[in-house]
């Protein structure tokens, strides 16, 4: 089973996670997630992010540091997810249809994640 490398943005404002929600027909469809996705072949982490977020809110972003690096092996994959700091570089639009909001710390913990973003959920939470 091949490893997926995926990247996600943790962008905080005001005490609130920017949060957008897996579209229907896909993997883990509904569960709400930190926007980002697959790094493509030959690109950096940051060069992935940035892209992901581009593509998918309309918006730059600063990476800053990585936050975490989680592994969660699924039935039907491997998926190696980078956490990065994120700082916005304009107002995020949902480009694809999904739904995004900003949810306050201390609700993150009531919000269906994918198993791969528990330990940044309760890092986060806490």
């Amino acid at each position: 089973m091949s490893t997926i490398v995926v990247t996600a943005a943790v962008v905080e404002q005001d005490g609130c996670y920017l949060l957008t929600r897996r579209l229907e027909h896909t993997h883990l469809a509904g569960a709400w997630e930190f926007p980002g996705g697959k790094c493509e072949e030959g690109e950096t982490l940051d060069e992935s992010l940035r892209r992901e977020m581009l593509e998918e809110l309309g918006v730059n972003v600063e990476v800053g540091r990585e936050v975490l690096t989680a592994r969660h092996t699924y039935a039907e994959r491997t998926v190696e997810l980078h956490f990065f700091a994120c700082r916005l570089r304009g107002e995020p639009h949902p480009r694809l249809g999904q739904e995004m909001r900003w949810v306050p710390r201390h609700e993150l913990r009531s919000l269906e994640f994918p198993p791969a973003d528990t330990e940044l959920i309760e890092r986060l939470s806490g």
